[in-house]
């Protein structure tokens, strides 16, 4: 018998289960997700596994982590402070991509350097420069270095991310190690955000580690990487931004495995996010453009799937225009007021009867704010430094601890830094209120919901009087949200050019009429034409609505609530490797290595070379992993133009996959 012990850690829910033999869920678990020390959440789900199913925990062979902890750091902002050294481009070049947005306040400084797109030396790398800024009071975690076509000629970037670890001794992400693709500016946000991950994913695989070993598991760890593949936790604490859509990744494999579904949407619901993705002959699709994950298009390989900010701990925005008023909810999240309560209910109670007893709405009602203890604070500016301190260690109502409108963007800024959080109406408030859900405080959703109903419409009426009206909005808007993300995706996959973006088309009029099945002097009727599976441990209680709402069949597992944790032991070890060879002059042949571009005269000569070093580097990043059984497959696509009646070579690239089952210990 082989057990595999799977945990994924959410946003909210950290989930465990136990697989016997890849056949039979033998037992599973959910645990509060412990922001502030992962490693008691991830201990508290394992070990109510291990109890329900009363196995020897000398019997686990493996043990695999899925997460949307980097997916939720990135949709919310949030990630350690950076320093981006950016060789060989313009200032102006920042802006592309969004770079200078996902940099914000953090440092950056453009060196001369960086190559052509032979490889060749375009400008000498200036050290001096960029020991100059290095010795300056930075603040940060981590570095992030992207030089011109750096994956032609990696040599400028490997030369100042030596300089950076003698001088600081922080962590370097080379933008060339986690993309073989053109494209600088999208290269360096990659890098960008993989340094801004590197502590936190450090965090949680060094204390899943501990727990383990603490439970006298010895099974190695594997982590499961945005494209649903596995790797080893050295190999993700290495390259965390590769585990962005870990764990969405993870339900798509868990979803095909409970369901054998062979042509379905998935659509996973989180605490943070909802995650759809297109399940075609049994397989998801890897989004040839890279990962995009809220504004921020990566390089990094993984499912095509669209994320939203849409999930039952999404914040609620109360619409104040117009005459009837509304709700919309995320992209961000808030901690339930309900599960606040649940922790310290002396305190929310307290605040929410005060709050009750006035006869004037506050614009802060409902909402809280407490730190996070155990985050690097450095390199704050002074005013969010004083807010921190004002904060402290305690729970306190926001509107007791701005004191200012001002001082509302200092807390945005320390909340996406990932230093305080926010506490506020959700969903999940919502669903408590209604009976739907009864895990955390349900009357303290109730008094939150009264409070926000309390708010006033453009017509100056109450938005809504009743607390059980007010959360029947909510659930209401969420059918409706998460209708539009299914919708979305399906049309972004339909073969057809419809003139307007698929976001455009799921919430155009006629599509809504058509889901309302309009019958006027037009009949007009739409709807899904394939299947829904609906993951996530609220889907039970929300995704019935959606089914109807699109017309389609909803299809929930009976593993739903923790799909994650599932498919993050039952996918395989898989790695890529790409590699370039271009002609510079005809009859000669250009590979471009890690060691620096390498010329030859034969185009096979140098096809084989590099083949041969891909699969050698593929098949040891598999082994590395813990795989076995292990097979290579190789694809050349070789581009020629047609010149005066003969073809001239122009480019070759080579893919290599290599690929097995993690390794089972005995």
């Amino acid at each position: 018998m082989a057990l595999l012990l799977g945990v994924d850690t959410g946003g909210t829910y950290t989930d465990a289960v136990l697989i016997e033999d890849e056949k039979d869920v033998i037992a599973s678990a959910k645990s509060l997700t412990t922001r502030e020390d992962l490693a008691i959440g991830i201990g508290r789900a394992i070990e109510a596994v291990l109890a329900e199913s009363q196995v020897n925990t000398s019997e686990i062979g493996m043990a695999s982590l899925s997460t949307t902890l980097a997916t939720n750091a990135l949709v919310e902002g949030q990630g350690e402070r950076v320093g981006l050294v950016y060789i060989g481009f313009r200032e102006q070049d920042l802006k592309t991509h969004g770079l200078s947005e996902a940099l914000g306040t953090d440092p950056a400084v453009v060196i001369s350097g960086g190559h052509n797109h032979a490889g060749s030396e375009a400008k000498t790398l200036d050290l001096e420069a960029l020991s100059a800024w290095l010795d300056t009071d930075l603040g940060v975690s981590g570095f992030a270095v992207a030089s011109q076509f750096a994956t032609r000629n990696p040599s400028h970037e490997l030369a100042a991310a030596n300089l950076i670890r003698e001088k600081t001794g922080r962590p370097v992400s080379l933008s060339h190690h986690l993309s073989a693709k053109l494209n600088g500016p999208k290269r360096a946000l990659t890098a960008v955000l993989n340094a801004r991950l590197i502590g936190m994913i450090a965090r949680l695989i060094n204390r899943a580690e501990g727990k383990l070993r603490d439970l006298n598991i010895t099974a190695p760890l594997m982590v499961v990487r945005g494209d649903g593949a596995l790797i080893s936790a050295d190999q993700a604490r290495e390259r965390p931004i590769e585990t962005i859509l870990s764990g969405p990744a993870a339900s798509i494999v868990g979803a095909r495995w409970m369901t054998g579904a062979e042509h379905a949407l998935v659509s996973d619901i989180g605490g943070t996010t909802t995650d759809v993705a297109l399940l075609r002959d049994g397989k998801p699709k890897i989004d040839p453009a890279g990962a995009r994950v809220g504004p921020w298009r990566t390089m990094v390989e993984a499912v095509a799937m669209r994320t939203t900010g849409l999930g039952g701990d999404s914040e609620v925005h109360v619409i104040d225009e117009g005459l009837v008023g509304g709700v919309t909810l995320g992209p961000k999240r808030l901690v339930p007021v309900s599960l606040l309560a649940s922790q310290a209910p002396e305190i929310v109670h307290a605040v929410l009867d005060e709050q009750l007893r006035s006869d004037t709405p506050g614009e802060h009602d409902a909402r809280f704010v407490r730190a996070v203890p155990g985050v690097e604070a450095g390199g704050l500016a002074p005013k969010d430094a004083v807010l921190l301190e004002r904060i402290g260690e305690a729970i306190s109502p926001v509107g007791q601890i701005l004191k200012s409108r001002l001082e509302s963007s200092a807390l945005r800024r320390l909340v996406a830094r990932g230093l305080v959080q926010i506490v506020g109406v959700t969903p999940s408030d919502a669903s408590h209120a209604l009976g739907g859900v009864d895990v955390w405080d349900a009357s303290a959703a109730v008094k939150a919901l009264e409070l926000l109903g309390r708010k006033r419409t453009g017509s100056g009426d109450m938005l809504a009087p009743d607390p059980n009206d007010m959360a029947q909005i909510i659930i209401d808007q969420l059918t409706h949200q998460t209708s539009l993300a299914l919708l979305e995706t399906a049309f972004a996959e339909e073969d057809m050019d419809f003139g307007m973006s698929p976001a455009a088309l799921a919430a155009h009029i006629l599509t809504q009429k058509g889901l309302d099945q309009h019958r006027g002097l037009m009949r007009i009727d739409a709807g899904l034409n394939l299947p829904v599976v609906g993951l996530g441990a609220s889907a039970p209680s929300y995704y019935p609505a959606v089914g109807a709402r699109i017309g389609t069949e909803m299809i929930l597992p009976q593993h739903a609530g923790v799909a994650n944790a599932v498919g993050a032991v039952v996918g395989r070890v898989r790695f890529r490797r790409s590699g370039t060879i271009t002609a510079p002059a005809e009859g000669r042949y250009r590979v471009h290595l890690d060691t620096g571009p390498e010329d030859f005269v034969d185009a096979e000569e140098a096809m084989t070379l590099l083949q041969n070093l891909l699969e050698k580097e593929a098949k040891g990043d598999a082994q590395a992993a813990g795989a076995e059984d292990i097979t290579v497959s190789a694809n050349r696509d070789i581009r020629k133009a047609k010149t005066e009646a003969r073809e001239v070579f122009i480019e070759a690239e080579i893919i290599v996959e290599a690929s097995g089952r993690p390794r089972i210990a005995s």
